[in-house]
């Protein structure tokens, strides 16, 4: 974070300093909203939530060495206080990016879609870094706290700033996009996260449009040229447009692709009249789509495409229960992939196992709930069942009643051994405990208020 005092803070979130507080304190490390993530020099925003209030932990904030605390009412301590201080938060990044794009190289790139966010995030930030300083969130810090929180930790030598857009409603990424402008916006595609939410696939794409609208004049739209509705987009974009895919029609493509035995893609890369080869280290075919919204994004910025193509050769999965594989000491494989889920991320991942299995290996699918569908979550999650049984998934086991269609569409082409429905994760743990043998592949997958990562942790022994 750029050095500022309270003075300025209160000037750019339309605050006043609390009584007591020197207007030339000053911030010079990191916002957190978690008083024990304070350091010397932070800001710590109190902030409301539904189990806690902020504004109980500012003495502790403090404590650790935050300089300052930005507060909705009166506290001990030097302190600015504002009407909302969410609101507050997002003003401030506002103001900090608007001044870093004044004197040094920033560039701010942000991405959406329905799935993938975090993992193209992740994918970008490491390619990125190979050519200048570069900001990405951690996680999934894409919503009105998450993103002001990333653009802040922005200093005068950052020259890429990545940040993840994630929506739930008509308007949310326009915010995000008023907080920051963006030069470089990625839609990844419409699917059918959050459905019960927006009240329709139409409404998803709206949402997402919103990013192509919030780019600078001069910016320019990153779109996947396989999804209809994300084509669409290229209407709204000020300037110039990059398709990526896989057909002809797409400026970056990817053509002979193929999947090695532990589920990871090779492909030839063509992007600015040349061809480069490359092999994922991520694993998924879905990452092939994935790398090439990284590779359209990191040439929009300037990356010459042979030096991107050896980057994202190199990338890594870095954010937790995302196709992350772990190799057990007992011979088990564990793809941990349950932090989100939808019918698209869960087909990418039940073709994943299929891969990874391969002859000879036992496929084990644990499927729990996609939550937020709305009507149509019945038949979603039984087309869930139906494809892993047409993938020739070995064993499947389903998480929870609300997971239960999912046993009704695999049902009628397996035999009753070969799918088993628990009530609780704790049941399947107990389960797969009995079960697993050296060489089985195991796939853990569910939305992330389905608590099936409890599992993936003590599965993959990172709970320990």
């Amino acid at each position: 974070m750029i050095p500022l005092t309270a003075q300025e803070v209160a000037e750019a979130t339309g605050g006043r300093l609390g009584d007591g507080t020197s207007a030339e304190t000053i911030v010079s490390a990191d916002a957190v909203i978690d008083s024990r993530l304070a350091v010397p020099g932070s800001l710590f925003v109190a902030i409301a939530g539904e189990s806690a209030d902020g504004h109980d932990y500012v003495g502790s904030a403090l404590g650790r060495g935050a300089s300052l605390a930005l507060v909705s009412r009166p506290v001990e301590g030097p302190h600015v206080v504002v009407a909302d201080t969410v609101e507050a938060l997002g003003e401030l990044a506002r103001v900090v990016l608007a001044r870093l794009r004044e004197t040094g190289p920033i560039q701010v790139v942000g991405i959406t879609g329905s799935v993938g966010k975090t993992s193209t995030k992740d994918l970008l930030g490491q390619v990125l870094a190979t050519y200048g300083e570069t900001i990405a969130p951690v996680e999934s810090f894409n919503n009105e706290i998450g993103l002001p929180l990333t653009v802040l930790r922005a200093s005068a030598s950052t020259r890429y700033l990545v940040l993840e857009m994630g929506a739930s409603g008509i308007g949310h990424i326009d915010y995000l996009t008023r907080i920051a402008p963006l030069d470089v916006a990625v839609v990844l595609m419409v699917g059918h996260a959050h459905l019960g939410e927006f009240g329709g696939i139409e409404a998803v794409a709206q949402a997402k449009r919103e990013i192509v609208e919030g780019l600078r004049p001069t910016g320019t739209a990153v779109l996947n040229a396989d999804d209809p509705r994300v084509v669409e987009m290229a209407a709204h974009a000020p300037a110039e447009v990059v398709l990526f895919g896989a057909g002809d029609g797409a400026h970056v493509r990817a053509v002979d692709v193929e999947l090695d035995p532990g589920g990871r893609a090779r492909f030839t890369l063509h992007a600015q009249g040349e061809r480069h080869p490359l092999a994922l280290l991520v694993v998924g075919e879905h990452h092939v789509s994935n790398g090439l919204a990284v590779a359209s994004a990191a040439i929009a910025l300037g990356m010459p495409a042979a030096a991107v193509a050896g980057a994202i050769g190199s990338a890594r999965a870095i954010s937790p229960h995302r196709m992350a594989v772990v190799e057990r000491s007992d011979g088990v494989t564990i793809i941990d992939d349950a932090y989100n889920a939808n019918p698209d991320s869960m087909r990418a991942a039940l073709k994943a196992l299929a891969a990874m299995s391969g002859a000879g290996r036992r496929s084990v699918a644990v499927l729990g709930e996609m939550l937020e569908l709305g009507e149509d979550s019945a038949q979603a999650h039984r087309d869930v069942g139906a494809l892993a049984v047409q993938l020739e998934i070995d064993r499947l086991v389903v998480v929870g009643e609300g997971a239960s269609a999912i046993r009704s569409g695999a049902h009628e082409g397996v035999t009753a051994a070969e799918v088993s429905q628990v009530d609780s994760v704790e049941s399947a743990a107990r389960l797969l405990e009995k079960e697993l043998e050296p060489g089985d592949v195991v796939l853990v997958k569910s939305s992330h208020g389905s608590g099936l990562w409890r599992l993936g942790d003590s599965l993959s022994g990172t709970d320990r």
